[in-house]
């Protein structure tokens, strides 16, 4: 009997999914779990696997094309099997998506360092190829390598799992013969048009509900991050491989801080609030293409040696788009740091459904008053967004006052 192949729901805001590459051809011998397609949902690219064997007789969604959540994009059955029934309630095999025109004289690349130019194109000892011959690269660097005509076969990937990576694609780009650009100035073309991709649309749609429905306020505090620098110092220099972070702390603290402050760990549910019993911390982390929020679960019943090793796999793998659904949904209150691109001060708009968002700054060095005295402090802002319609003013204040008491005295931490 044959067997349907549907575009299956990879979260719970997946509406469509992108075809990227088709695994294998038609007339090509399928196996149960074989891996049949790769596709780009609203968060991760993943590959779909057979549920059935026999013979793969038609394809119904060509690469490049969108197709909804439980459409028809593929048909598996016997070589001689009848599947026009299948085919007939199908919509037709949409068109190839060809990518948008490309400007024709692209802009003057900025000047490299003599170094960075003079440095050889990285040539794979050990190419980033899968099973089957597939080179490994994310679906940006793919496009870049198009562009540029970069041969990707032969360049070694950096990411995790030697995944080619944006990075290796613009290094190799760097070191291949410059060719005389031409300016872009009138008569050259003005712009390029891109569609969205699957995780842009959904960013968009989630702003939408976010910052329309949702009545935001903002509370910023200043931490004294000397001790937590102290702390995150000494940790590193007694464990070299541990590499904690401030980001770390800060969401350690957060957690913390948030199981003294039940009423942040909430969300609005239309007709209720769901006050949370488990502490579950989103980090806003940005990828190729948008943003995705991976869960370090229960965070507060974690030690600051467990979030550092959790958080750097999961955003390893989130920006490689690898993440599994439930690492990245059910999240009870989320972290934005934008401390390590030098932003000071900024504001996040709430993940809903839930009641609050911290949006961290960089820890700057600067002169500071401190008992009638100048001296060099370690300071940080922090801006927390409330949904006014479940965290009033004195609660949000509360919260940071907690929370900016634990950072000022790492010491609580270990409680």
């Amino acid at each position: 009997m044959a067997t349907r192949v549907l575009m299956p729901k990879g979260s719970d805001t997946m509406t469509e999914g992108k075809i990227l590459k088709w695994l294998k051809k038609e007339g090509d011998s399928v196996t149960n779990g074989d891996a049949l397609v790769e596709i780009e949902t609203d968060k991760v690219n993943m590959e779909v696997e057979a549920m059935g064997a026999g013979v793969l007789r038609k394809i119904t969604a060509a690469e490049g094309s969108a197709a909804t959540v439980g459409q028809l994009i593929a048909v598996i059955g016997k070589p001689e099997e009848d599947i026009s029934a299948l085919l007939a309630v199908a919509p037709a095999k949409p068109a190839e998506q060809k990518p948008a025109p490309l400007p024709t004289a692209p802009p003057t690349p900025a000047p490299l360092p003599t170094s960075a130019a003079a440095s050889p194109a990285p040539v794979a000892t050990a190419p980033a190829a899968a099973a089957g011959g597939r080179v490994l690269a994310s679906p940006l660097a793919r496009r870049l390598a198009k562009e540029s005509g970069v041969d990707l076969g032969r360049l070694q990937g950096s990411g995790p799992g030697g995944r080619i990576v944006r990075r290796d694609v613009e290094t190799a780009g760097a070191a291949r013969p410059l060719r005389v650009p031409i300016p872009v100035g009138p008569g050259g073309p003005e712009f390029r048009d891109e569609p969205l991709s699957s995780m842009r649309k959904v960013i968009a749609q989630r702003l939408i509900q976010s910052l329309g429905p949702v009545p935001h306020f903002y509370l910023t505090i200043e931490v004294d991050m000397r001790r937590a620098k102290e702390l995150r110092e000494s940790a590193n220099t007694l464990d070299p491989n541990l590499k904690l972070s401030y980001n770390d702390v800060i969401v350690k603290a957060a957690a913390a801080a948030l199981r003294q402050h039940p009423e942040v760990n909430a969300g609005f549910l239309g007709e209720s609030i769901r006050f949370h019993n488990r502490v579950h911390i989103g980090m806003a982390v940005a990828v190729e293409g948008g943003l995705i929020t991976p869960v370090v679960r229960d965070a507060d019943c974690k030690s600051l040696q467990q979030i550092s090793a959790e958080s750097k796999e999961l955003i390893a793998r989130a920006r490689e788009r690898k993440l599994k659904p439930e690492e990245y949904v059910g999240g009870t209150f989320s972290v934005s740091n934008l401390g390590m691109m030098g932003i000071q001060e900024f504001s996040a708009l709430i993940n809903p459904p839930e009641a609050a968002i911290l949006a961290v700054g960089a820890v700057d060095e600067r002169p500071v008053v401190a008992e009638g005295r100048i001296e060099i402090g370690y300071r940080c802002r922090m801006t927390l967004s409330c949904d006014h319609r479940v965290v009033d003013g004195a609660t949000g204040a509360k919260f940071l006052q907690t929370l900016r008491q634990i950072l000022e005295n790492p010491v609580f931490l270990a409680f």
